[in-house]
């Protein structure tokens, strides 16, 4: 049988992360070796692009560009929150068919994956042969299958190097530090905070995860304890947190904002929790209330930060990433096959990874949580197996050094 020959696209889309272009790359790279793929379109902002036709020639570009820019953080072809309709599927196919478009690759999360999964169904029912790949991305770790997300370890290293820091600057000054970390529906990210503790008395002193819903009550009385027992407090706090008193399973940030206007979403439906620094500002004063008004209290919203931060890149996540869209194309060009690439650990002792093609069903929409054996049993910190998940991919952190009379 012969291999389907033709053009590509790929795309980005969703939120940038430090090594999204290595994937981006790692397609471009492989698709030029490859006979089947004639010309490689970069869409510009993901499938917005595709329908306005707006793309760029990649296999024009030079070697030497295209590891400057796999070195670069954020999405180079630029990104999109987009969930094609139906109508606008069928447009895509008239591109493609116009641009004799083979094969398609979209670099994001679940919500990407569904995307890429609503084209191939839309494809198999216009009878338009076409190969729908999504490569994984994601700070929050959240995709089914594959062990970990590209765009994670980066992140995490962010978030590690940023309680190090901070850790450093509460023993200066000892005071409660609030820090509010992205994570939607799952604690990932968060927890990583819990790799920049080296000593015992080290930050974080608590971390609070989506999945293990509190009190305002027993956030007080925990603060309060590590407080009273150290001197200083600092806290780890996702940014989708559940408020246990709350009816509807409500985050803390739509129980706090519930007096405003309208809470802010996105095309998918997903409210804005990053956006501002409602959350950290009312735990903050929240504390001052309860705890008394002369504490020395702050709080920081990492935002957007975590996830383009040049300079803060794990090596392992950037191979990683960039294996993941050499992999697209690979198995995208095997024949009739559609999927989405996913890590798979092996069970040696030393890391190490397998790259397998899932069903493009398992990955879109639907995310997965920080799992149990993850979450400590007092329910406000991880366990040692997450920091043994965890420190393979973020790889070596600084080396904090104290006089030896301050031990």
């Amino acid at each position: 049988m012969a291999k389907l020959r033709g053009n590509a696209i790929v795309g980005q889309s969703g939120g940038p992360t430090a090594v999204i272009n290595q994937s981006l790359v790692g397609v471009i790279e492989t698709a030029a070796g490859m006979p089947e793929i004639e010309t490689l379109l970069g869409a510009r902002h993901g499938v917005k692009g595709i329908l306005g036709e707006n793309f760029v020639d990649l296999f024009k570009e030079s070697k030497e560009t295209l590891e400057a820019v796999a070195n670069t953080p954020s999405s180079a072809l630029g990104s999109v929150r987009k969930k094609p309709t139906r109508d606008e599927c069928l447009q895509m196919f008239e591109v493609m068919k116009k641009h004799n478009v083979r094969y398609f690759f979209y670099i994001g999360g679940n919500d990407s994956a569904e995307t890429a999964f609503i084209t191939n169904q839309m494809a198999k029912e216009s009878n338009y042969e076409l190969r729908c790949f999504h490569v994984p991305k994601t700070i929050d770790n959240d995709l089914r299958v594959t062990d970990h997300c590209p765009g994670f370890g980066s992140a995490a290293k962010f978030v590690a190097q940023a309680f190090i820091g901070d850790n450093l600057d509460n023993r200066s000054l000892p005071g409660i530090k609030i820090n509010i970390i992205m994570g939607r529906h799952a604690g990932f990210l968060t927890a990583a905070s819990a790799l920049a503790k080296d000593r015992s008395d080290d930050g974080p002193h608590l971390i609070y995860l989506p999945e293990r819903p509190i009190t305002r009550e027993q956030f007080r009385d925990e603060v309060a304890e590590v407080y009273n027992r150290l001197g200083r407090c600092i806290i780890a706090v996702s940014e989708g947190i559940i408020d246990a008193a709350a009816e509807g399973h409500k985050t803390f940030t739509e129980v706090v904002m519930s007096e405003a206007a309208e809470i802010e979403k996105d095309t998918h439906g997903n409210i804005q929790l990053s956006g501002s620094g409602a959350l950290g500002d009312w735990l903050a004063n929240y504390l001052k209330r309860e705890l008394g008004s002369t504490l020395r209290v702050r709080a920081d919203t990492f935002g957007y930060l975590q996830r383009s931060f040049p300079g803060v890149v794990s090596s392992v996540d950037a191979a990683e990433a960039r294996m993941c869209g050499r992999k697209a194309v690979e198995f995208a060009t095997q024949g009739d096959v559609d999927g989405s690439v996913a890590m798979i650990r092996t069970e040696s002792g030393a890391y190490g990874l397998d790259y397998i093609c899932t069903a493009l069903a398992n990955v879109a929409k639907e995310t997965r949580s920080l799992p149990d054996e993850f979450i400590a049993a007092t329910g406000n910190y991880v366990t040692p197996a997450f920091i043994d998940y965890a420190r393979p991919l973020v790889g070596t952190l600084p080396t904090v050094g104290y006089f030896e009379g301050m031990k």
